[in-house]
C-alpha cells in the first residue's frame, strides 16, 4: 500500500471517530430523560410482585400444574408448620396461622414464581428464646417490628446486600440452627418425661441424659419407623408427598397399636377451625427498645433465608426473582402474621423446592397452598389432634438433616483455612452462645477476613487517566 493510501486510511477512520463521537454527544444530549425513565421503570419493576407479571400469560395449563403443586405442598407443609410451632414453644395453632396468613402473602406480593413461605425452622432458635425471655407478646411485637424493618429494606432497594453475606457464616448458623432443632426433638422422639427442657444447649443434654430412664420404647418405634418411611419415600418417590403419608401412618399405627404417646390434642387440646381476630400488641417506648435486637435478627434472618431459597429456586426453574419485591413480600407477610398473633415468616426452601418439583410454576401455587391449609384447618382440625408427637419430632429431625445438607461437608473440608474456621465458630456459637451473637461475630469476622485478602496494588501502581 502507497503512503497516500496510508493517509487516506487514516483520514477515513478519523473522520468516522469523528461521527461516532458526534452521534454519542447527540445521544447524551438527548438521553438524560430516556435514561430517567428507564432507571424509574426499572427501579418500579424490581418492586412489583412477581404475580402481576406471570399473569399476563396465564391459562388453564398452568393453573392445573399450580393447583396440583399448591395441594402437594399443603400436605407438607401441615405437619411442618405444626411440629415448627411446637419446637419453639409456641402452640400448634400459631404454626398454622403462620402459613396460612405469612405463606399467602409471601406469594401474593413476593419476587419469585415459585417461592412458599411460612414458618421455617431456622427460627425455632430464636423463637424459643424471645419467648423464654419476653413472653409470646413479646414475640408477637418482635414480629411486628421486624416486618417493618423488612418493608424499609425492601424500599430502599437493599436487597442486592445479601451478597455482602459470607457464604460461610450462612452455612455455619444454618448446620448450628439443625443441630440445635435435632437436639430439642429427642425428648419426644423418645417419650421422655420431662417438666421443663431447658433452652441451654448444655443444660439441655444434661437434662435429656438425666431423664433417660423414662424412654418409652413405643414412642421410639414409632417415631423411627415415621423417620424410614420419610428417608425411604423421598429416595423412591421424590414428587409424591411421603412426608405426610409418613406423618398419617404413623400417628394412625400408635392410635391402633395404643401406644402410649402424647398427640397434640393430649399435649396442647383442640386446634382452632378457624383464624383468629387481627389485634395490635401491646406497644410501648420500653418494649420497643427492649425487643429491637431480637427484631433485627428475625428480619436478618426472613430476609436471608427468603432470598437464599429464592435464588435456590431460580436455579431449579432457569428463572430470576425480584430481591426487593422479595423483601417488601417478606415484610408484608410478617407484619400480617403479627397481626393474626403468628409466628415469624419467610421463605421456605424445602416448600419451595417440593413446589417446584411438583410442577408449580406461578404464584398462584402458594396461594393454592395457604388456602388449602386454611381449609384443613376448618374442616378437619379435630382429626389433626391425633397427630402423635414422637411422629413430629421425626418430622423436624429429618428437617434438620436436610438444613445440615450433609452431602457438602466435603465441599466445606476443602475451603480455605480460614473459612472453615469461620463457619465452625459460627455453628458453635450458634449452638453454645446465641444465634444473635453468632450472626454479629460471624459476619464482622468475615468482613474483616475479606478486607485482610483484598489484594492492594504495587507501590509504583498509578490510576488510569480517564
Amino acid at each position: 500500500m502507497t503512503s497516500a493510501g496510508v493517509v487516506t486510511a487514516a483520514e477515513a477512520a478519523t473522520v468516522g471517530m469523528m461521527a461516532a463521537v458526534a452521534a454519542t454527544d447527540r445521544a447524551c444530549a438527548v438521553s438524560p430523560l430516556a435514561r430517567e425513565k428507564t432507571s424509574s421503570l426499572n427501579l418500579r419493576l424490581m418492586r412489583t410482585p412477581k404475580i402481576v407479571t406471570t399473569l399476563k400469560d396465564y391459562g388453564w395449563p398452568l393453573f392445573r400444574a399450580d393447583l396440583v403443586a399448591g395441594l402437594t405442598v399443603a400436605m407438607v407443609a401441615l405437619p411442618l408448620s405444626i411440629a415448627i410451632a411446637i419446637a419453639s414453644g409456641a402452640s400448634p395453632a400459631q404454626g398454622l396461622v403462620t402459613a396460612i396468613v405469612g405463606g399467602f402473602f409471601i406469594s401474593l406480593v413476593g419476587g419469585s414464581r415459585v417461592q412458599i413461605g411460612g414458618p421455617t425452622g431456622a427460627f425455632i432458635v430464636v423463637v424459643f428464646a424471645v419467648i423464654a425471655e419476653h413472653g409470646y407478646d413479646g414475640l408477637v411485637l418482635a414480629t411486628l417490628m421486624a416486618g417493618i424493618i423488612l418493608l424499609v429494606a425492601g424500599y430502599f432497594r437493599l436487597g442486592r446486600f445479601i451478597t455482602f453475606v459470607p457464604e460461610a457464616v450462612v452455612n455455619g448458623f444454618t448446620i448450628g440452627i439443625a443441630l440445635v432443632i435435632a437436639l430439642s426433638q429427642l425428648a419426644d422422639l423418645f417419650g421422655l418425661t420431662i417438666a421443663d427442657l431447658p433452652a441451654d444447649a448444655l443444660e439441655k443434654t444434661q437434662a435429656l441424659w438425666a431423664a433417660r430412664e423414662t424412654a418409652q420404647l413405643g414412642a421410639l418405634a414409632v417415631g423411627i419407623a415415621s423417620l424410614a418411611a420419610m428417608v425411604a419415600l423421598r429416595r423412591l418417590a421424590p414428587r409424591f408427598p411421603g412426608l405426610i403419608v409418613a406423618v398419617i401412618g404413623g400417628s394412625v399405627a400408635a392410635l391402633l397399636l395404643g401406644l402410649p404417646v402424647d398427640t397434640i390434642s393430649s399435649r396442647f387440646g383442640d386446634l382452632p377451625s378457624s383464624l383468629p381476630m387481627p389485634h395490635l400488641p401491646d406497644v410501648s417506648v420500653a418494649r420497643l427498645q427492649e425487643l429491637l435486637p431480637s427484631a433485627l435478627i428475625i428480619a436478618f434472618l426472613a430476609g436471608v433465608e427468603s432470598l437464599l431459597s429464592a435464588m435456590v429456586a431460580d436455579r431449579m426453574i432457569g428463572g430470576s426473582h425480584r430481591p426487593n419485591a422479595e423483601l417488601l413480600a417478606q415484610g408484608t407477610a410478617n407484619v400480617a402474621s403479627a397481626l393474626f398473633g403468628g409466628l415469624p415468616a419467610t421463605g421456605a426452601i424445602a416448600r419451595t423446592a417440593t413446589n417446584v418439583k411438583a410442577g408449580g410454576r406461578t404464584p398462584v401455587a402458594g396461594l393454592i397452598h395457604a388456602l388449602t391449609v386454611l381449609a384443613i384447618m376448618m374442616l378437619a382440625a379435630p382429626l389433626a389432634g391425633y397427630l402423635a408427637m414422637p411422629v413430629l419430632a421425626a418430622v423436624l429431625l429429618f428437617t434438620a438433616w436436610n438444613m445440615a445438607e450433609p452431602h457438602r461437608w466435603g465441599a466445606y473440608a476443602r475451603l480455605p483455612a480460614a473459612d472453615r474456621a469461620l463457619l465452625v465458630m459460627t455453628m458453635l456459637l450458634t449452638v453454645l452462645v446465641d444465634l444473635t451473637v453468632a450472626i454479629g461475630v460471624g459476619v464482622c469476622a468475615g468482613l474483616l477476613l475479606r478486607l485482610r485478602t483484598r489484594q492492594t496494588p504495587p507501590d509504583d501502581w498509578t490510576p488510569p487517566e480517564r
